[in-house]
Formats: structure tokens, sequence, C-alpha cells
């Protein structure tokens, strides 16, 4: 019951599998993608792009991780209200999420057929395509030299298993350590609390090891006038306060949206949070330089000039969540 609000609202297949043609553990985790991208009701016309992606990416085998490449185009077409014959149209500049972009360079591996030629320099925009398999040009590396440069940036020793994690996925676990430098383990917090929190009155406890456990009790609970909640609870029998910031109690966002006819505008091709922010105003950039990048739900973008010219205004910084169509920046 605690994680039912993480289940899917599928309870059985249907013939619709012979139209999309998603794996079956790509159904539920697609289906969750487009609810976090506000597509939910959406979801049929998410399926349908899914195969008309199948289809352009010269139906190609499905399974992890090429299918996540297809439902992120799938997402990536419907967010933006594109057809097939316009992703494919070279006329159209679109701005591809990176995982098809590394799907059509080669860093997935190739179908036996090839892709499709045209479609594939239009991802690619001029990058060449690998020529081997991907894994025979990662360079070496020095694990003795990798783990202690590791643990200088965590400020403390690091295992293994965190090295092999740093390596595999750096940002995934960069992520995670700064997480874990902020909250500690939250693993051994029981996880009713973690989840939905203490109702008034409820106790817990946290061993936080062998012989060392936290009582902890909520007594009660008041708003403040400043978006805040003042907590009050028992610590081990002893009366503490908190003050924490009230969720969803921050302004809605005032971001002006880009003009779809202002080729000065840069706009959200999805909703998501700015991840990296690469230009400043005054700026001059040619086409194809990364102006930012955007992440959403396993899902990123990169941002790209559609022009030469100079960068007059930049609205959003790292971190910012926007929603699609938000005005990023402007060209002067």
């Amino acid at each position: 019951r605690s994680y039912a609000p993480f289940e899917a609202d599928m309870r059985a297949g249907t013939a619709a599998v012979y139209h999309h043609e998603m794996p079956g553990g790509q159904v539920t985790n697609l289906r969750e993608q487009a609810r976090s991208l506000g597509l939910e009701a959406r979801w049929p016309e998410v399926a349908a792009a899914y195969a008309q992606v199948n289809l352009l990416f010269g139906d190609i085998v499905k399974v992890t991780p090429t299918s996540k490449v297809v439902g992120d185009m799938a997402l990536f077409m419907v967010s933006n209200d594109l057809t097939p014959a316009q992703v494919a149209d070279p006329q159209r500049a679109i701005d591809f999420p990176d995982s098809v972009v590394s799907l059509f360079k080669g860093e997935l591996g190739y179908p036996a057929h090839g892709f499709p030629e045209a479609l594939q320099r239009k991802v690619l925009k001029g990058e060449a395509a690998l020529t081997q398999r991907a894994g025979a040009l990662l360079p070496a590396v020095d694990l003795a030299a990798e783990q202690q440069s590791l643990a200088a940036s965590l400020g403390r020793d690091c295992s293994e298993q965190e090295l092999a994690s740093h390596l595999m996925y750096p940002k995934v676990f960069k992520d995670f350590a700064a997480h874990s430098a902020r909250f500690g383990d939250v693993s051994i917090l029981p996880t009713s609390a973690f989840f939905y929190g203490l109702k008034e009155g409820e106790e817990v406890c946290i061993e936080l090891e062998r012989g060392k456990t936290l009582i902890v009790q909520l007594l009660g609970r008041a708003d403040t006038d400043d978006g805040h909640v003042k907590l009050f609870f028992e610590l081990n029998g002893q009366a503490r306060v908190i003050k924490v910031a009230k969720a969803g109690a921050a302004a809605a966002s005032s971001q002006p949206k880009a003009e779809e006819d202002n080729p000065h505008h840069v706009g959200a091709p999805m909703p998501g949070m700015v991840s990296t922010v690469l230009v400043a105003p005054g700026q001059r950039v040619q086409q194809g330089d990364t102006l930012l990048t955007i992440e959403a739900m396993k899902m990123e973008v990169a941002i790209k000039a559609e022009r030469d010219g100079v960068i007059q205004q930049v609205l959003v910084a790292s971190g910012k969540r926007i929603a699609n169509k938000d005005l990023l920046l402007t060209f002067q």
C-alpha cells in the first residue's frame, strides 16, 4: 500500500501493443514520463507517436536502451505538436533529445540495415557518426587516481561501489552524493515517513546504527504567513520545533512565453528543469552552438543556436523549473 501511488494505472495488457510495439516494461515507464511532462491526457497520441518514431528510425529493434530513445522522441513530438513529416523535413530545424543524437551517432550500436540516411544527417547536423564499436573508443581509466580524485571531491573516502557508480553514471552519482551530503542516509527512514511524512501523534523509530535509535513523534503543526510551516515534535522525549518551507507555496511562475514567429526568441521545447546554461548576455554564438540544456524525467535536450548572432538576454539559470514554450533567452 505504501507504494500504491507509484503503481501504473494499467492492470492488464491491451491489443494496442500490436500498433505501438512498446516493450512491456517500457509501457509503464513511458506513461510515468508522460505524466511528469503534463502529457497524461494525451497518452493515445504518445502511443501513436511511438509507432511513428519507430518507422522514422527504420523500424529498429526496441530494447533497452533503444526503446527509451524511441520513447524520448515520441514525448518530444507530442510536446511540440510535431508530425513525422515535420521531423523528417530537412528545412525544419529541430533540437533533438540527446538520446536521439547518441543513437544516430552509433553510440548504442547500429541496426543491421543502418539508419535512414537523410534523418541521420539531420539529427547529427554535420557531426560524424562512429565507424567502430563505441566501447573501443573509451579512454583507459586509472582506477586508483580516479578513486583518489572522487574522494577529494566528496571530502571523504569512497568505496569501490561508489567509484563504479561515478564512472558509469557520473551525473546521477553526483546528484546522489549532493543529496546524501545534505540530507544524510535517508534509507534508514521508515517508508511511510519518507513518502508521506508523519501524521499528528504518529511516532517512528529511526535506527542510526546498532544501539543508537531516535524516537520521533510529531505533536502538531502551525502555518505561518511567509509560506512556511512550524512543526512541533519530540525527539527522544525532548520538545523541538522546526520551520520548513510549505510545498507548493512558491509563487506561480511569471516566466514569459516565447513568441513562435519571433526569430529572436528561444523557447523551451518541453517542460523540465534547466540543467546548464552555456551562454551569457553579449556573447556571440554561431549556428549549431549549444546554448543550454534541459532535463525532464530521464530525458535531456540540448538547445542549439539556429543562426549566428549575439545573445541579448538570458532569462533562466541552472536548476530553474520551466514550462513548455517558456522564453529561455533572446538574441539581439
